[in-house]
């Protein structure tokens, strides 16, 4: 959950104060969807984020 949490910080960090939703699982999938939109599967990529990878592509891909 470490790595989870300092991702609302770097989003935090780029886009100002984020609305963030922590939807534990099981199976280590961890996904982040931005209004509905997938920006980051660890279950297609075999790995966590690196470190700005997702602000980088939620502003890539237009979404902020």
């Amino acid at each position: 959950m470490p790595q989870a949490t300092g991702l609302v910080a770097e989003l935090s960090a780029k886009f100002g104060q984020v609305e963030s939703e922590l939807v534990e699982g099981d199976g280590g999938v961890f996904e982040v969807e931005v209004d509905g939109n997938l920006v980051f599967s660890k279950k297609q990529e075999r790995r966590f984020p690196a470190y700005q990878e997702v602000p980088t592509a939620i502003t890539m891909a237009g979404l902020a």
